[in-house]
């Protein structure tokens, strides 16, 4: 299995990855299935099956929407998120879908989407859509949304495949001890071996303007997030908080004490990704880092360092994806970045390790400083749960990623004060992620049934 940084870092929309991003390119690929097929002229209705946690916290995640969206031939990365609402309002009252925008087949929301309590058996996120004829199934698939908006289908999920890419890389690895082997066998650091690797799928020119374009996504979401204001759509309540932080610090009057400068520069970074969070839980566009619930830590993290350290460049922004895409890549294969299997350790956690990292290799560490960073943040995310309340990506999630953010910048601190050496290693560590999700009860996973979604207080 290979993968790129830019299947980790994919511009889409909130709310989520799996529940948001996933559903809405499944169900586009479906259409372009029945298009394949020659079937689309011929369907007469469509079935919507959610299934597992798609179904427990899909209202709450927009899954229906999405799906819905990705019918009418909407794709994650190309939608205006503004037309959303508007859309399904329209559907709702003609009771009619439009199959990839032109085609008009009835839809009756209670009959035509389904909430089913079952569970899948190869993953928590899954859908499966039906096409129907005026007489006759035309054609039906099963998707399983498996994080970071990665989608497979039935046929692949059975096959064991997680991902269908196959291209030969020239420094592929496994796991961290051989990601470090081959750095320290070629001379290479982390990004630039990643670097190398990219250019299997395109020209280092593509791959500079594509991370380059990405981290302008990054800084439109943190901008938009730090103008914007009011409540937060779901029912919770929640108030927006980035653009009075933001104008709090703006009017602060200036304290050169040691501990007001340590606070304020946890202010920005805290700043940073709520911002992006509620951009997240808005609906609004987005870059997966690696999921759309975790998507506040690397931004935030590569914010502050590229507005607070002197001489930060694009080629920094480069080196730092790149290398957080290194560990997202050993955290996807060898265990999962999917809240709904492990819990937000493979969210949050993943994303902490990414971005501490990234961190420490724009901060000049070494190879095996770079490793030990990755691996105190995901440490100190172990056994975090995923147990949004209301099924929303709000609380705890927004906040969770600035503490993260924090704790990311902190983790990088303490592996460039080091020497590289450590006790427990990123694969151990990695490994263990997996052992605990796999241990974990499902009510803690996505599920919104156990935690603090069933224990917050209502007022």
């Amino acid at each position: 299995m290979s993968i790129s940084v830019f299947d980790l870092f994919k511009i889409g929309v909130g709310p989520s990855s799996s529940h948001t991003v996933g559903p809405m390119r499944a169900a586009y690929d479906f259409v372009g299935e029945l298009k394949e097929r020659d079937l689309l002229t011929r369907v007469a209705r469509v079935e919507v099956e959610l299934f597992g946690s798609l179904s427990a916290t899909g209202i709450g995640h927009g899954t229906d929407h999405a799906v819905i969206m990705g019918l009418m031939g909407e794709r994650p990365d190309r939608i205006d998120p503004d037309i959303i609402a508007p859309s399904i309002e329209e559907l709702q009252e003609a009771q009619a879908l439009r199959l990839d925008g032109r085609h008009s087949v009835p839809f009756i929301w209670a009959r035509d989407m389904q909430l089913l309590e079952e569970s899948l058996p190869h993953h928590p996120n899954a859908m499966r859509l039906i096409a129907h004829g005026h007489s006759e199934e035309l054609h039906r698939n099963t998707y399983y949304s498996v994080g970071g908006g990665f989608v497979i289908d039935e046929a692949q999920a059975a096959a064991g495949s997680l991902d269908a890419d196959t291209t030969q890389l020239p420094y592929d690895f496994n796991s961290a001890e051989e990601l470090l082997r081959l750095c320290h066998e070629h001379d290479l650091r982390i990004s630039e071996l990643m670097l190398e690797n990219e250019k299997a799928w395109r020209s280092e020119e593509e791959i500079r303007e594509g991370l380059a374009s990405i981290w302008r996504a990054m800084q439109a979401c943190v901008k938009k997030g730090m103008e914007a204001e009011g409540i937060l759509p779901g029912g919770l309540n929640v108030k927006r908080r980035a653009k009075t932080l933001y104008r709090h610090m703006l009017a602060s009057k200036d304290d050169h004490s040691l501990i007001a400068s340590t606070m304020s520069a946890m202010d920005w970074v805290n700043l940073y990704a709520l911002a992006v969070n509620e951009e997240n839980a808005a609906g609004g566009r987005m870059v997966t880092a690696p999921t759309n619930g975790a998507a506040g830590i690397i931004p935030a993290v590569l914010q502050y360092y590229m507005q607070f350290q002197t001489g930060a460049n694009e080629r920094d922004v480069v080196n730092f994806l790149l290398t957080a895409g290194a560990v997202g890549i050993l955290c996807k294969k060898n265990a999962s970045i999917s809240g709904a299997e492990v819990g937000c350790q493979g969210e949050v956690g993943s994303a902490c390790a990414m971005a501490a990292a990234g961190l420490t290799e724009v901060m000049g560490g070494t190879i095996d400083q770079v490793e030990n960073a990755a691996e105190i943040g995901l440490e100190h995310n172990l056994g975090l749960t995923c147990d949004p309340v209301g099924g929303l990506v709000q609380v705890p999630c927004i906040e969770r990623n600035a503490i993260a953010s924090v704790k990311a910048i902190n983790a990088a601190q303490m592996a460039l004060r080091g020497d590289g050496e450590h006790f427990i290693s990123l694969d151990k560590v990695i490994r263990t992620m997996r052992d605990t999700g796999a241990d974990m009860q499902a009510k803690y996973k996505e599920t919104s049934t156990g935690g603090l979604a069933v224990n917050a207080i209502e007022c």
